[in-house]
């Protein structure tokens, strides 16, 4: 499944590289790209694990970008 989200308060285009590397090495997850300049993350991963590893998405972002939200 793929979807993309609205990332907000997304400061450092560091941090976006960081989170997106992160996010790929999760287990499920097909495909990641989070975009500094659009403010999107568009996530591809296994459908029958999507919820929880959206939710490991989430604190994962928090981690490395502690103001940044995901808009889901």
């Amino acid at each position: 499944m793929k979807k993309q989200y609205q990332l907000v308060n997304l400061d450092c285009a560091n941090c976006a590289a960081k989170m997106e590397n992160a996010i790929k090495k999760l287990s499920g997850v097909n495909s990641a790209s989070v975009n500094f300049i659009t403010q999107r993350l568009i996530l591809d991963a296994e459908d029958s694990h999507f919820d929880k590893i959206i939710n490991e998405v989430i604190k994962l972002c928090k981690k490395i970008e502690p103001d940044c939200t995901i808009k889901i």
